[in-house]
């Protein structure tokens, strides 16, 4: 079979759908992998890189006229113009852009988009949101440890004593995770917040403390549980007393990192302005869900998409594509990701193959025939 792997168009996209890591593997099961020239430079692998591991360096026109595309991105008009009837495309295809899918859907193609896969121990391995977020919550941190003028860990020196830094970590999914982590190695002192009693566990366990908050009746007991993996919206009478409660710990807080997305809904807002206006000057925010929000926010009003601002003397940065930026480790994860699922839609001939008796692939299938599957 002919895979085609484009270059990805989309502004400030740097990742690449495979790598020669993953190139060598298809190979070795009998494929011919088609990468478009070029597109690995800005993840640090070179077109000599692919060759050596067995592709053929192609242009757009080659790579995207493939029986199977993968691709990071959904494809954008100029590129579905490119791409054959009934070919299969898998990447990350939002799946909850109802206009996106249409698209795909108009193109004859059968799409499979990966943020779909279930949250199951299965799945794990294909996981890209979890792989993606990972990277995510490392360089939050890492970007705001170059624009907070201070120190992260204590410092005791002849000129006197440095303290450490107080970093407050909102949403403790794989990104909230990976943020307390990696500042903790860097010796600040970190507390968290998430509406999942569950992971109070393991904020402690990696040196944080969790900003309780006690559930007063059984619907936000209920709805703390989460479904799927994922955090559900909660009573008012719940975010209300979380909202008091962080309120004092953003105020005393240097670095504050807001990570909570809930799919398909825009992000909830955790840190309003007051609270901004709260916190000491030279303090940092890093709103990952920028962008996400109400009126082009994220968790933060205040944040403003792909750009750092500085209001009421605290820098907000709202990039909004993080694991760009660490665009080699992203893509090596990623192609792993994608790899793994192809196992689930080749069979052992190496064709294509469509089960919808796996409940994976069922869930990633989003447009078949000339129609949206998802709903």
């Amino acid at each position: 079979m002919h895979i085609g792997v484009p270059a990805e168009t989309l502004a400030g996209e740097t990742r690449v759908a495979v790598t020669p890591e993953t190139v060598k593997k298809l190979k070795s099961q009998g494929h011919t992998v088609r990468v478009q020239s070029g597109a690995g430079i800005a993840a640090s692998v070179t077109d000599e890189a692919y060759v050596a591991a067995g592709a053929e360096i192609t242009d757009a026109a080659g790579a995207f006229g493939s029986e199977l595309v993968l691709k990071v991105r959904t494809p954008v008009d100029a590129e579905l113009a490119q791409m054959r009837p009934d070919s299969t495309v898998v990447g990350m295809l939002n799946p909850f852009d109802a206009e996106g899918l249409q698209r795909l859907a108009a193109a004859q193609l059968n799409a499979y988009a990966l943020e779909a896969a279930p949250r199951t121990t299965r799945a794990q391995s294909m996981d890209v949101l979890s792989s993606q977020a990972n990277i995510a919550g490392y360089k939050a941190v890492m970007m705001a440890a170059d624009k907070y003028q201070r120190f992260f860990p204590m410092l005791m020196t002849a000129a006197g004593t440095v303290k450490a830094a107080r970093v407050v970590i909102l949403g403790v999914g794989v990104a909230g995770l990976q943020a307390i982590a990696t500042a903790k190695r860097l010796g600040a002192v970190i507390e968290a917040s998430d509406v999942r009693p569950s992971v109070k566990e393991q904020v402690e366990s990696l040196g944080g403390k969790f900003i309780d908050v006690p559930y007063e009746t059984d619907e936000e007991k209920e709805a703390a549980v989460g479904v799927g993996g994922y955090a559900k919206p909660m009573p008012q009478s719940w975010l209300d007393r979380q909202k008091a409660e962080v309120a004092k710990r953003v105020a005393q807080a240097d670095v504050v990192i807001s990570t909570a997305l809930i799919p398909g809904r825009a992000a909830p807002t955790l840190i309003t302005e007051d609270m901004v206006k709260s916190m000491k000057p030279g303090s940092v925010i890093v709103d990952i869900a920028a962008g996400k929000g109400p009126n082009g926010g994220g968790n933060c009003p205040l944040s403003e998409a792909d750009k750092t601002v500085v209001k009421h003397g605290v820098t907000l940065i709202g990039e909004t594509n993080l694991p760009a930026l660490v665009a080699a480790d992203a893509s090596s994860l990623y192609a792993r990701n994608v790899l793994d699922f192809l196992k689930l839609i080749i069979n052992k001939e190496g064709a294509l193959h469509v089960d919808l008796e796996d409940d994976i692939v069922a869930a990633c299938l989003v447009t078949q025939g000339g129609e949206v599957r998802r709903k």
